[in-house]
């Protein structure tokens, strides 16, 4: 994997999932958002904020690999289609990495399919991450 370390991945990827739950734990109208929206519910959340932080904060070709290791969770691109997947981000994507992954959902799980089609094991590098703490 070229331009960023599993680990970079596996952190995402844990920040992705935290963000998931508190997503999925919105219920609605009536709930205590008033109705609002899943993004305006998600829009102060520490976590969200957390999350944009980390993926800014990366260089631009961990960025890129970020996506093109999602699309490749997603099957939008093969592995072996990987300096494609790259030149599409670099000439395609038109917004920051941070709002387009933000907005994917099933960003960790995608991510996690990607290392795994990758050849990597994503819960290798997650209890890693989950022992340095």
């Amino acid at each position: 994997m070229k331009n960023i370390s599993p680990r970079t991945v596996a952190h995402v990827i844990l920040r992705a999932r935290e963000l998931d739950v508190k997503v999925a734990r919105w219920d609605g109208p009536g709930d205590s958002t008033d109705g609002g929206t899943i993004l305006q519910s998600r829009s102060s959340d520490a976590t969200e904020r957390e999350l944009r932080a980390f993926i800014s904060g990366l260089n631009f070709d961990e960025q890129r690999a970020l996506v093109v290791i999602m699309w490749i969770g997603r099957e939008t691109f093969a592995p072996v289609e990987w300096d494609e997947a790259i030149q599409t981000v670099r000439t395609d994507l038109n917004i920051s990495a941070e709002e387009y992954l933000i907005g994917v959902p099933l960003l960790a799980e995608y991510l996690e399919a990607g290392l795994e089609r990758l050849g990597i094991d994503p819960g290798l590098e997650e209890d890693e991450i989950y022992a340095d703490r």
